[in-house]
């Protein structure tokens, strides 16, 4: 008989690894600070987080027990992702889901279900993540409880307390109420799931990497199962590096990570997709391989230009973009995405992780683009150089200002709304003195008035026979600026250009007067 070998299996039990998520300003954030004890928050641009973050916090469960029969220890840790609320970040959302086992759903007591709450809950159902309702802002006098609830069923979320299998626990970050019963909640929830790891095995996914100028490529690894050790070769994608060092979410220093832990990992020779799954490899040998098996998947598949329609689109403002994580190239490629115009595109003809460069300011002159950046900085001898040669450069921290920005310099290629305001009519009575660019003519205002400088079409028997501008314009011999009704004028019609003998004015011709008004459009 032939023996099998089969690969030793060590299942371990592991921490959960619990996301938040909810709509922008719903404390999502501040619930974490609270829990970990630091202020986050303050220091984001905005109030808004900007990227994905993990944390690892210890619970003691001592001397609160959940109502449950299943006895916990008395620490255990749990590793939290916190992730963008605002509408840009839907990917990086999706991703955290993705890669947890637990999802908090945060609703406002005071705002209830929003747009970004109704994308989480689909984001949720898509995964099959097990949840639990966090309603926080309890304590705020406009709190509605009992309305979060009656929309979160409205949006197919069914709480215990009306016969459902969601728990909802109600808290406030800002006096700590019911954080203890949520922390106990998350443990029961991932209790049940009996969650495990294959400590024969390391593998892990990226949840976030960025260029820093001393220490080059650094990313974020969030272990799945076993264990990754400094000098150990990895695979992500097509790249095989060696671990050079590690640190925790604190920044110290780390030999090796387990699962469940985030570690940031340095010795990357370039920043690693978003959402790449990561693997130890035995070898040197072995990783070169798996990695050149994986170079087919290249560049991070963002700024793609859309096809069909779009590309009939006569005026596109170019792009080039940098910002300091791939995680905001992706939330930029996003956002971007949201903004439509049937006249008016936009072309990303480069982008990339780092600082705005000379490099960058070049190619924008060649191709006549706009920079922006986000989070990065441009140098004021970088903008005096641009500025030289009409290129725009702007530097934001708030990714929705960052899209405005862009969108009305995509609405300044618009043409303007031409709206018509008409004067009045003059019939003509009398005719002087002509040359092929104009000519002068006399008559009585039948309606409204004449203004010098307005428009004028010339129309004979309802056909419009020319176009001209009343150039000068005469009431008793004396220059006027307007002649009203009723009244007789002398005017000085300018065609702007030779026109055909039959396109002159005649006697009886009406003279439309009328003035345009260019309206700018925005997108």
């Amino acid at each position: 008989m032939a023996e099998t070998q089969e690969k030793k299996v060590n299942f371990q039990t592991r921490p959960p690894i619990v996301v938040v998520l909810g709509h922008v300003d719903h404390g999502k954030t501040k619930i974490l600070d609270y829990i970990r004890k630091t202020k986050i928050a303050e220091g984001e641009a905005g109030g808004i987080t900007q990227h994905i973050g993990a944390y690892q916090v210890e619970v003691s469960t001592k001397d609160n027990q959940p109502t449950s029969d299943i006895a916990l220890p008395s620490l255990r840790t749990i590793t939290f992702l916190d992730t963008p609320g605002h509408e840009a970040f839907s990917a990086i959302r999706s991703r955290g889901a993705n890669v947890a086992d637990v999802a908090i759903l945060v609703v406002a007591a005071d705002e209830g279900v929003k747009p970004q709450t109704k994308e989480a809950i689909k984001i949720i159902e898509e995964t099959k993540t097990p949840f639990i309702v966090a309603i926080n802002k309890v304590d705020k006098e406009n709190a509605n409880v009992q309305k979060v609830k009656q929309e979160l069923s409205e949006n197919n979320v069914f709480i215990e307390e009306w016969g459902g299998k969601t728990p909802v626990i109600e808290v406030s970050a800002k006096t700590g109420q019911g954080i203890d019963s949520l922390l106990e909640m998350i443990l029961l929830v991932a209790e049940l799931e009996e969650l495990k790891s294959d400590d024969a095995s390391a593998t892990g996914v990226i949840i976030d990497s960025y260029l820093d100028n001393r220490r080059g490529h650094v990313a974020t690894i969030l272990v799945k199962s076993g264990f990754f050790h400094t000098n150990d070769w990895i695979i992500t994608g097509p790249e095989a590096v060696r671990i050079k060092s590690m640190a925790d979410f604190l920044g110290r220093n780390l030999t090796k990570a387990g699962p469940s832990q985030p570690a940031v990992v340095l010795g990357w020779a370039s920043s690693p997709v978003l959402g790449e799954v990561v693997k130890r490899s035995d070898s040197r040998e072995e990783a070169l391989k798996l990695a050149k098996e994986n170079s087919i998947l290249g560049r991070p598949v963002i700024f793609i230009q859309a096809s069909g329609p779009e590309k009939s689109k006569n005026k596109s403002l170019n792009l080039i973009v940098k910002a300091d994580v791939s995680s905001s190239l992706e939330a930029i490629d996003q956002v971007l995405r949201t903004i439509k115009s049937e006249e008016v595109g936009y072309k990303v003809v480069d982008f990339g992780i780092g600082n705005i460069s000379e490099g960058d300011i070049k190619k924008a002159i060649a191709t006549k683009s706009m920079v922006v950046g986000f989070h990065v900085p441009a140098s004021s001898s970088l903008r005096q150089m641009a500025e030289r040669d009409g290129i725009v450069v702007e530097s934001f921290d708030i990714i929705y200002e960052l899209v405005e920005e862009v969108k009305r310099k995509m609405s300044d290629l618009l043409d303007p709304e031409i709206n018509r305001i008409s004067l009045g009519r003059l019939k003509v009575l009398a005719l002087f003195k002509k040359d092929p660019k104009n000519q002068v003519v006399g008559g009585k205002v039948i309606s409204g008035k004449i203004k010098r400088g307005a428009l004028i079409e010339v129309t004979r028997n309802s056909n419009v026979i020319t176009k001209g501008k009343l150039g000068q314009l005469q009431q008793q011999k004396a220059d006027v600026e307007e002649v009203a009704e009723g009244l007789e004028a002398g005017l000085r019609v300018d065609f702007g250009q030779p026109i055909a003998p039959n396109m002159f004015v005649k006697e009886g011709d009406i003279l439309e007067v009328y003035e345009e008004e260019r309206i700018k459009k925005s997108l």
